[in-house]
């Protein structure tokens, strides 16, 4: 048995899968483990609480762990230890979870490709077939992440209270959501995950993309994700396509490819699920 895990620092998706792609499981979910922030013993627990994960420990032969937190080498060690702990036969391999996007959506062949992340966060790499390089080294959702999640929900709470927004969408958003300035500040400046709040508010542009409005708030925040990231690897955009991941990037299809015809760069895969991209992967390169 083959795990595929996918994890951010608050939730922990584990695919399980034979060698030849197939699902063996239900899709299993922990809370995220990052190793950056959690102790060895707080991520072992956090194994153990799952029950299935728990029962059949003893099955599973390989484990490909893509995750927040796992960028450098300590963190990274250290979830290798829990996981040889927890899962005494398997062999377990971790990389930081931009690799989950790189693998996903470059082919089993792992052609070379800029590769774009707009989720709750955002980022860009150039995979060059064997590896992966940044140029910009992200400074986190209150300094970065155009076009992301939490770029957007902050877009949009900025036009509600500049009232930029039309008059009908802005009575659509109070609706939708508590739009109290004190609820507001106090998620933002005294809750845990505030990019995770913020980007809670990006849903309502795409229920509203037919809207004049919602499609430019949409194509700004493209345009400037382009030219500060994917624009930093403009000595290769002109010989490999550009692919991204991420729920923003699968719902702004449309908006991407008018933005890159006007920037000049072609556009590739849209994976909106990264782990789901990965089961071929790996499917065909397990040893």
């Amino acid at each position: 048995m083959i795990f595929i895990v996918d994890s951010g620092s608050t939730k922990c998706d584990w695919l399980a899968i034979d060698t030849n792609g197939n699902q063996l499981l239900e899709k299993q979910r922990t809370k995220g483990m990052n190793p950056a922030i959690l102790s060895k013993n707080k991520l072992f627990k956090t194994i153990k609480k799952n029950a299935t994960l728990d029962q059949i420990k003893n099955d599973v032969t390989h484990i490909f762990f893509y995750g927040a937190g796992c960028g450098t080498e300590n963190p990274r060690q250290l979830l290798k230890e829990v996981l040889h702990e927890f899962f005494p036969n398997a062999k377990a391999e971790v990389r930081e979870d931009t690799y989950a996007a790189v693998y996903s959506t470059v082919g089993v062949n792992l052609k070379p490709a800029v590769v774009c992340i707009l989720g709750t966060g955002s980022n860009c790499s150039y995979f060059n077939g064997t590896i992966l390089e940044q140029r910009v080294k992200s400074l986190g959702y209150s300094v970065m992440d155009d076009a992301s999640g939490n770029y957007f929900g902050r877009q949009l709470i900025r036009d509600y209270y500049f009232n930029h927004m039309p008059q009908h969408l802005k009575l659509s958003f109070a609706e939708k959501y508590n739009m109290d300035s004190d609820v507001i500040k106090f998620n933002l400046y005294k809750q845990p995950n505030p990019n995770a709040y913020l980007a809670s508010f990006a849903e309502f542009m795409f229920l509203n993309k037919d809207s004049e409005y919602i499609v430019n708030v949409i194509k700004e925040g493209i345009r400037l994700f382009a030219k500060n990231m994917i624009m930093q690897y403009g000595d290769v955009l002109k010989t490999v396509p550009v692919h991204f991941a991420g729920s923003i990037a699968y719902f702004s299809q449309e908006e991407i490819k008018e933005v890159a015809n006007e920037m000049e760069f072609t556009v590739g895969v849209f994976e909106r699920r990264p782990i789901e991209g990965l089961v071929s992967y790996h499917s065909h390169h397990l040893s």
